[in-house]
């Protein structure tokens, strides 16, 4: 049994899902997020990184002083430590929490993921409702988010079976880095190619997250992802994709206001910590800049990505640098950080039903 963690729980970094699944897959999650960690990769195309993640198709693995764990293991093993009482009531011996970072060479397909009552979906799955923070974006980059006015039901079929540009009837929105947005189930979505964020999700714990795919630009590939004409078009999902499509919600720059959350405006101190979103009971806060802070904890695991720059936990001495993640436990009170490089950490944990959060 590995001993109760007293500090931050380092991450594996290189927890990258194959090519094959993430054919859109770009390089900046190897060669630029997590270059300073001399990674040994087969490739460096990488589309996603489960950062923090219980999912058994790509869990997350613990690095500790006495070996390697699986997160999911330890949270089994000191679950009111980790998980915190209020956290473990709700989801036993498990977080719904995953973290992602995803870096888009091509737009993703056009999809949408259902809400956990879906009654379309199968044993093992569950909705994936998620955020969205950009860390990166080329010039014009940007994403597909949410109906255009004149989008129906009628109309995206016809498009779909017409052969038709279906992000014609979507709303393109550019981005920049430090751009947040909240995609609710039933939000018709793409990250467009250029784009790499951040990506916290929730999935029932025991249940994978499920996309349903209205649409792929007409590519095809062979066994491997790569493009090729010979090649397969990947599965679609179009009865499901209807079936859970919020069409009798906003629309247009209304709706695109609507995904995105009121977060303090960044100042000019040299260390700023904000509440940045909040989802299905998640919240996701942002760490930016440089200098020393602690940092009172919610008595909740605590999922921490560092996207850029390096901290340096002082309790612990422990280092954490770009490309890095960590959880805390919920039995840690509070965690003293020197903050370097201009750091962004992006943290993400669960507040309970009608539980007041207070941001320090």
């Amino acid at each position: 049994m590995p001993a109760r963690p007293l500090g931050p729980v380092r991450l594996r970094p290189d927890n990258f899902t194959p090519p094959s699944r993430t054919p859109w897959g770009g390089t900046n999650i190897v060669t630029r997020i997590k270059a300073g960690l001399e990674l040994d990769c087969a490739s460096t195309c990488v589309g996603e990184s489960w950062e923090v993640s219980v999912d058994p198709q790509f869990p997350s693995v613990c690095v500790l002083p006495e070996g390697e764990v699986l997160l999911a293991e330890l949270l089994v093993e000191h679950s009111g430590w980790m998980l915190g009482d209020r956290e473990r009531a709700r989801f036993g011996s498990s977080t719904p929490l995953l973290v992602k970072l995803l870096d888009a060479a091509e737009s993703l397909s056009i999809q949408v993921h259902p809400a956990d009552d879906y009654e379309g979906l199968a044993a093992g799955e569950s909705g994936k409702p998620e955020c969205w923070v950009v860390i990166g974006a080329e010039k014009g980059a940007g994403l597909y988010l949410g109906l255009r006015p004149e989008a129906t039901p009628e109309s995206f079929k016809a498009a779909i079976d017409g052969g038709q540009d279906l992000s014609k009837l979507l709303n393109f929105v550019t981005v920049e880095p430090g751009d947040i947005f909240v995609i609710e189930p039933g939000t018709v979505h793409a990250v467009g190619a250029g784009v790499t964020l951040v990506e916290p999700q929730l999935c029932l714990p025991g249940k994978s997250g499920k996309t349903y795919r209205f649409w792929d630009w007409d590519r095809r590939y062979d066994a491997a992802g790569q493009r090729s004409p010979d090649g397969l078009p990947r599965t679609l999902h179009v009865a499901d994709s209807l079936a859970v499509t919020r069409f009798d919600g906003l629309r247009g720059d209304e709706f695109v206001r609507s995904t995105r959350p009121l977060a303090q405006s960044l100042s000019s101190a040299p260390l700023l910590h904000q509440r940045i979103a909040e989802l299905s009971g998640m919240v996701v806060e942002r760490l930016q800049g440089r200098g020393a802070y602690t940092w009172r904890l919610p008595g909740r695991l605590v999922a921490v990505v560092i996207a850029e720059g390096e901290v340096i936990a002082t309790d612990t001495s422990e280092r954490f640098r770009a490309g890095e993640s960590f959880v805390l436990p919920a039995g840690l009170d509070r965690l003293t950080l020197l903050v370097r490089q201009h750091a962004v950490l992006i943290a993400t944990w669960m507040m309970g039903a009608n539980e007041l959060v207070e941001v320090p």
